[in-house]
């Protein structure tokens, strides 16, 4: 037997005897996991950003488990189990991919993914923008329904037209602004950081990726600068602005040097 279907099975064999013999994975149900399966992705997502490898490893590890722990419920409820969520994927992969597994042509990736949609709403006789889940966060929602209706070819002809668009709803924001109508203003927040989603979708960007990036350096940068206030004997409430941006700026200085581990 190929030694990875033998560690499959091992896998299966374990989940079987936790679900016997140990109390906590006794008393779990799928709606018992799920929260648990969230933060397993966001844990991930966390290696990736960080491309330590080896997490990358172990988080895909502990997720699938979960789809193991889950198939074997599934199993207990007679409703499917591991057999049945295979043939599931296999099936979708196959039809889904007609130019790998059929005779049709596909000039590049753009082809394949407006394939995808299409084949996905015959399949499924869903809308459009009905695969999109509810519970996403808001900036990759935003990301996901703009990449789903482009793919049945709703988007701008050209990706610098984009521009116009975002400056149309920063203008419209800082009326709102003026006015002081909170609840305006809210939504015209919201359709600013839209238009800002679509530009970075246009232009090959990830905006989640894009902005935990920037979290991830102004955390540092902070960071340094409370440590070396504090290496100076002194609190940043005591601290003037301009006392502070000038170790900012040590700190901007590190990033640009490499002095700053990523």
């Amino acid at each position: 037997m190929d030694e990875r279907l033998k560690e499959f099975e091992r896998l299966l064999d374990i989940m079987d005897e936790l679900r016997e013999k140990c109390p906590w994975d006794r008393v779990q149900t799928l709606e018992s996991l799920r929260n648990l399966t969230i933060e397993e992705a966001y844990e991930l997502s966390e290696a990736i950003s960080r491309n330590d490898l080896d997490d990358v490893k172990k988080e895909l590890g502990d997720l699938l488990l979960h789809i193991v722990f889950y198939s074997k419920i599934g199993s207990e409820l007679k409703a499917f189990d591991i057999d049945d969520v295979l043939k599931s994927i296999n099936g979708k992969l196959i039809y889904r991919h007609p130019h790998v597994f059929g005779d049709t042509e596909v000039a590049d990736e753009n082809e394949v993914k407006e394939n995808w949609e299409h084949l996905k709403i015959r399949e499924t006789n869903k809308t459009v923008l009905s695969g999109v889940p509810a519970t996403l966060p808001a900036l990759i929602k935003a990301n996901r329904i703009q990449d789903k209706v482009k793919g049945v070819g709703f988007d701008w002809e050209e990706k610098h037209q984009i521009w116009d668009k975002v400056m149309e709803e920063l203008l419209e924001l800082k009326d709102e602004i003026h006015r002081a109508d909170r609840s305006k203003t809210e939504a015209e927040f919201g359709d600013l950081f839209f238009s800002l989603v679509n530009a970075a979708r246009l232009y090959g960007i990830d905006p989640e990726t894009a902005l935990e990036k920037t979290n991830q350096k102004f955390t540092r940068r902070f960071n340094y600068l409370e440590s070396q206030t504090m290496a100076k004997g002194r609190s940043l409430k005591d601290m003037s602005l301009d006392e502070m941006n000038v170790i900012w700026e040590e700190a901007k200085n590190l990033d640009d040097t490499g002095g700053h581990k990523p």
